[in-house]
């Protein structure tokens, strides 16, 4: 996993149409990132577009990946790969 959200979001609901993958969802209390779907938003954008955007800065790095492997599942997931 990429990125995840902590328990301080907020729910403002400003992540989830950010993200390319559609990695981010609604979950039971707060939202949630798709682990298998991220790639912090490399083959999409420079930086991640979900903490450009959280107001409150709930999104971080969770399991660190490398450059390569974030940009293999990007090309996993546009069929690139």
């Amino acid at each position: 996993m990429s990125l995840m959200i902590t328990d301080e979001c907020i729910n403002c609901d400003v992540c989830e149409p950010e993200c390319p993958n559609e990695a981010i969802s609604q979950g039971e209390t707060i939202y949630q990132i798709d682990p298998n779907k991220c790639t912090e938003c490399i083959g999409h954008y420079d930086t991640p577009q979900c903490v450009e955007v959280c107001p409150v800065d709930c999104i971080i790095t969770g399991v660190e990946e490398t450059q390569e492997q974030l940009n293999d599942r990007y090309l996993q997931l546009t069929g690139q790969h």
